[in-house]
């Protein structure tokens, strides 16, 4: 049996600003109409009947299981209160398995690659899974159409059935370097896919890196069931080294066997990445959104929000969102992540949030905002409700634009329709829930000396939030 195991976490800084630390890059659909998640788990869809195991991040964990819930599948969810890179995120995964799924093969994805040649994709798993049930230690080369210095390569060793023993693991060249592994034919990019048997893992994983393997056994001990989400014990997981697989176990293993992947993959590490795989005009433009373009060649334009005009530019990469706007030299936007790294230094929101933020129960967009006063659109789902919660230091004043609301505040419980409002005032409990069949849209006004959503405090939660 085959048990997918997709790894959710990261915050791809390199495609700001629609990636953002809280909402990142695996849950955009950036290829596709689907997000990089959900084409992640339709692409395995024949491969495995079981259950995929996700891995993600604590503050993602709303976000994972709604684009779950979209796709009409089943999904169990981990939980990581922190990251602590690939190695122990695949011994939790092996784990897991052991103990309730009678040691499966697992095959090992992450969420945020672009593969659209599904077929081969398959092809290539179906040709390492008897590999992987010889007890090796698959992982996936592609097959490599440049001399790419972003990735790092396998060199291919001696025939082991449908793929190669594997002779080396290298960094991330030069380009003459890279140029050399392209032209000898024994180079693969390092795909971090992998394939193989929970117990082989774990047996490797125990004899290269025992302290990886008992920081993540404790981390399981005392699991913590809610909802949707499995959470693990922090404390002893906080404890466990960052390591990646490739360092802890497929350098070291004598058991490491690469099998050949040519299905178009590309892992998006950069809006020029991007570039590479969307489909462009006839003037080599990848143009998504409200884009009217005259003169401009080899371009990414990417519209969330606004009509984005341009005129006469060449290799530029143009990304508009509602909160910001990114120009940038296509042959420089690996150094996009230096903005990121300004925006937090500086203690600014748009590294970590979109003007539009989602939660368990819907999700709300800051339309407008001043001294003392801040203006939402908010939209909650049909049956959802926001916590009941009070504020130290600001009002607010709800108006429902289309649907019906039960706004709950102090002692008293009221029904609001389309075109009704209620004040909330200071320090007043309060909770609104959408008892109907549509979304609820409402406008809130915010006014006060401090708008900040750290002054909230909750005294009830259907979503295990503090």
């Amino acid at each position: 049996m085959i048990k997918t195991v997709v790894m959710a976490g990261g915050s791809g800084s390199r495609l700001w600003p629609l990636s953002r630390s809280l909402y990142p890059k695996q849950f955009l659909p950036l290829a596709d109409s689907q997000t990089m998640l959900q084409a992640t788990l339709s692409r395995v869809k024949g491969i495995s009947s079981s259950v995929p195991l996700l891995i993600c991040n604590e503050e993602h964990r709303f976000i994972a299981a709604e684009q779950v819930r979209q796709m009409g599948v089943s999904a169990q969810i981990l939980l990581e209160p922190v990251g602590r890179n690939t190695a122990p995120a695949i011994a939790l995964a092996a784990l897991q398995a052991i103990s309730s799924d009678d040691d499966p093969l697992l095959l090992v994805l992450a969420a945020d690659h672009v593969i659209p040649h599904v077929e081969a994709f398959q092809a290539a798993v179906a040709a390492a899974t008897p590999l992987a049930q010889s007890d090796k230690l698959v992982t996936f080369g592609i097959v490599a159409t440049g001399p790419e210095t972003g990735y790092g390569y396998i060199k291919g060793g001696t025939a082991e059935g449908n793929g190669f023993n594997v002779a080396q693991f290298v960094e991330k060249p030069d380009l003459a370097t890279a140029q050399s592994y392209v032209d000898s034919g024994d180079y693969y990019w390092n795909s971090g896919m992998f394939l193989m048997r929970a117990s082989r893992y774990i047996e490797e994983l125990g004899k290269y890196r025992p302290d990886i393997l008992d920081a993540c056994t404790k981390s399981l001990e005392t699991l913590s069931p809610d909802m949707d989400f499995v959470r693990i014990n922090e404390e002893a997981f906080k404890a466990c080294p960052d390591e990646s697989v490739d360092y802890a176990v497929m350098e070291k293993t004598d058991s490491a066997v690469v099998v050949p992947m040519d299905a178009g993959w590309s892992d998006v590490g950069a809006w020029s990445s991007l570039w590479e795989v969307t489909e462009k005009d006839s003037y080599g433009n990848a143009v998504r959104g409200d884009v009217m373009a005259h003169n401009t060649q080899d371009c990414l334009i990417h519209s969330t929000n606004k009509l984005v005009a341009t005129v006469g530019l060449r290799d530029i990469v143009i990304v508009e969102t509602k909160d910001a706007v990114l120009v940038a030299d296509k042959n420089q936007v690996q150094d996009v992540k230096k903005i990121v790294e300004r925006l937090k230094s500086e203690g600014r929101s748009e590294y970590q949030l979109h003007r539009e933020v989602y939660r368990p129960w819907g999700k709300y967009d800051s339309i407008d905002n001043g001294e003392r006063y801040q203006v939402k659109r908010i939209t909650v789902k049909p049956g959802a409700k926001l916590s009941v919660q009070m504020h130290h230091h600001r009002a607010e004043h709800w108006i429902v634009v289309s649907g019906t609301a039960t706004v709950r505040r102090d002692d008293e419980e009221m029904l609001v329709t389309e075109n009704e409002s209620v004040y909330l005032p200071v320090g007043s409990v309060h909770s609104l829930h959408n008892p109907g069949k549509i979304p609820l849209e409402l406008i809130e006004v915010q006014s006060g000396a401090y708008l900040g959503e750290d002054d909230i405090v909750r005294f009830e939660d259907l979503y295990g939030r503090s």
